[in-house]
């Protein structure tokens, strides 16, 4: 019987043959990862236990990416503490204050190939399955485990499969498609699972596309979210510091929880409404409310792909009145790319404020907080309830374009209006 891609990759870290779902095993780490929020903790609870070193100074990636620039006394303690505890531990991949978000780092700095099992103190580990590689958010005590011996038990999870086709419209992007399957399916369908993106429509989808997908397979509940390895990862990987990359994915005959074949070409541009991440509904829904700020950044959309379908909808334009528009680059290295192309200049000239390279004002730790009944629409992952700012305010979750064009009319706006308006 064939594997999934997820017992393939369970199956090679623990040693054996073959698993299948269900089976519980002790696998080895391929990489660690942690990001400020949690990182000196981590290392305190080591030297707790008596662990004077990691498993492997070079299977360990350090971040300080969710509060930077430090907007506090404390948060720049906790920084000087990282810093040191990466020095002494001898751990050569660290990536300080400025550098960029960990998710983005990992693939773009040449730390990811399929088939590994990445860990990582943050839910949204997931993304790196765009890769084909099985990345999964793990706990604080986890990770010391981890750190201290190289291994962590997992139980193989069922996987759901997703069989994509058709064309997605202008003005429509994979952002769009991961608000809809979480809105059909719900933030609880994959839970514990593994999610597997397939099909023709996949083979269209560039990395950029496949990082936002993955990111948000963890608002379904997925233990993992995976794209098998095919051409456009090796190009990715060939570009970005690696050798290409050898075909990892499926058995034809692996066998799923569930397949659904779902087709693309008349899918709208969605958005998620307040409070819930599989509150989804077409952007015609509620098109017109008027907003106060619009993020584009984050993990899930901060790219350079991102930031040029902001600025297609703003160049020569200019926000509206009253609205903030903050862009923050998922890197430094988009940054420049953003800087050198004139993609910064043209959302600058459009009226954005752009913030240091990290996760911005995604997860209300500081850098453009939203106060008592502001609404906001970004391209992030996640809308709870006073995660950014105010429990008051309101977040809405869309795609770049959706983003910028609202921000150009003042109002939650289809970005195909715009389109229609020019043509």
């Amino acid at each position: 019987m064939g594997m999934t891609h997820s017992e393939k990759i369970l199956a090679a870290a623990s040693g054996r043959q073959e698993v299948s779902a269900g089976e519980f095993v002790v696998a080895d780490i391929d990489l660690a990862l942690l990001h400020d929020i949690f990182a000196a903790q981590v290392f305190d609870l080591l030297q707790e236990v008596g662990v004077d070193g990691v498993f492997d100074p070079d299977k360990t990636v350090v971040v300080i990416d969710h509060l930077v620039p430090a907007p506090s006394a404390a948060a720049a303690a906790v920084h000087q503490k990282i810093r040191s505890h990466v020095a002494r531990l001898g751990i050569n991949a660290f990536y300080d204050a400025g550098e960029g978000i960990c998710h983005q780092l990992l693939p773009e700095q040449g730390h990811v190939r399929p088939g590994m099992l990445i860990v990582g103190t943050d839910s949204h580990t997931t993304t790196h399955g765009a890769l084909g590689a099985g990345g999964t958010g793990i706990g604080t005590s986890d990770m010391v485990y981890a750190l201290a011996t190289g291994r962590l038990w997992f139980r193989v999870p069922e996987t759901i499969r997703f069989e994509l086709t058709g064309d997605l419209q202008p003005g429509v992007s994979w952002k769009d498609v991961i608000l809809y399957l979480g809105g059909r399916f719900g933030s609880d369908a994959a839970q514990y699972r593994a999610m597997e993106f397939g099909g023709p429509a996949v083979r269209t989808a560039d990395m950029s596309s496949r990082l936002t997908v993955a990111n948000m397979a963890v608002e379904m509940g997925a233990k993992f979210g995976l794209f098998a390895a095919d051409e456009v990862t090796d190009a990715y990987l060939t570009e970005h510091g690696g050798t290409g990359a050898a075909a990892f994915g499926p058995d034809p005959d692996a066998q799923y929880v569930a397949v659904h074949e779902i087709s693309l070409s008349e899918l709208p541009p969605q958005v998620a409404l307040p409070n819930e991440v599989d509150r989804v509904g077409s952007i015609e829904d509620v098109e017109g409310l008027a907003i106060n700020q619009a993020f584009i950044g984050s993990c899930t959309n901060g790219r350079i792909e991102d930031l040029q379908a902001a600025a297609e909808v703003l160049s020569g334009k200019h926000i509206a009145p009253g609205v903030r528009l903050l862009v923050v680059p998922a890197s430094r290295q988009i940054l420049q790319e953003a800087l050198k192309t004139g993609v910064l200049a043209t959302l600058v000239d459009a009226g954005a404020s752009v913030l240091t390279p990290g996760c911005g004002p995604c997860f209300g730790g500081h850098g453009g907080l939203l106060g008592p009944g502001e609404r906001c629409i970004g391209t992030h992952n996640r809308n709870f309830i006073g995660r950014m700012g105010s429990a008051d305010a309101e977040i809405y979750l869309g795609s770049p374009a959706t983003v910028a064009a609202s921000a150009l009319r003042g109002r939650l706006t289809d970005p195909r209006q715009l389109e229609a308006d020019n043509d």
